[in-house]
Order: structure tokens, then C-alpha cells, then sequence
């Protein structure tokens, strides 16, 4: 058992849909992980602050932010930030998948959120650094 806190960064411009993901993926998403401390923004520029400040290990985005979505800022962090932490996109549509493989995301949850199968993809993206298959 872990005792290290993870910062997982929650972003999207309505706070019920932040309330949403950090209640399925919980403050301990794995008996082997140690807990999770949330940083939750509405803002892009927010969620640029926090990344470059280098201390988030996970970073969730919400596909169906406005005005920029999730999976136009996930392309652009990936593309942007060097060592970028690892990203799950959360989308409305089993069908918006296939966008993660474009937007360079790391990991989908889908809405509504199972809170099981939430937490195991974010437990899956802390254990492994990155580069869980979408």
C-alpha cells in the first residue's frame, strides 16, 4: 500500500462536471495507490498555470469544455509541454473515442461515469506514467 499523494488536475467549465469525475474516481482510485489530491480549474489558463508549474501527475479533461474542449487542449498540451503528464479525456459519446487517439490522450472515461471502471482507468494511467491505449 501506498502512502504517496497524487495532484490529478480536474478541468471543464461547469463545476458538475468536475464534482462528477472527482466523485467517480474517488481520493484513492487503488488499494495500491496511494490518495489523490485534486486541483480542480474552469479556465485553459488555469490548467496551463498548473501544468507548467510541473507538480500534476494526471490531468483529466473534460471533452465538452467550452469554449476549448478537452481534446483540442490535450493535442496542444502534448504537443506543447515537455514531460507532459499524462491525460484522460472524459467524453459524452462511447463514439467520441477514436478522438482520444487524435487528441494524444492518454486514457477516455465516459459519461456518465461508471465509478468503477473511472477509477480503474485513472489508477491504470498513475501506475504506468502514461500510454494507456484509449
Amino acid at each position: 500500500m501506498s502512502t504517496q499523494t497524487w495532484k490529478v488536475l480536474v478541468f471543464s467549465h461547469r463545476p458538475e462536471v468536475r464534482e462528477a469525475i472527482t466523485g467517480a474516481v474517488g481520493r484513492r482510485p487503488a488499494p495500491d495507490l496511494g490518495h489523490v489530491d485534486y486541483v480542480e480549474v474552469g479556465t485553459v489558463a488555469d490548467v496551463l498555470y498548473h501544468l507548467d508549474s510541473g507538480a500534476i501527475d494526471l490531468a483529466i479533461l473534460d471533452g465538452e469544455a467550452q469554449p476549448t474542449g478537452g481534446m483540442g487542449l490535450s493535442r496542444q498540451l502534448k504537443n506543447e509541454i515537455a514531460n507532459c503528464p499524462p491525460i484522460v479525456i472524459a467524453v459524452r459519446r462511447k463514439d467520441d473515442r477514436w478522438l482520444a487517439t487524435w487528441s494524444q490522450a492518454d486514457a477516455v472515461i465516459v459519461h456518465p461515469l461508471d465509478p468503477l471502471a473511472a477509477a480503474e482507468t485513472v489508477a491504470e494511467v498513475l501506475r504506468s506514467g502514461a500510454s494507456v491505449t484509449p
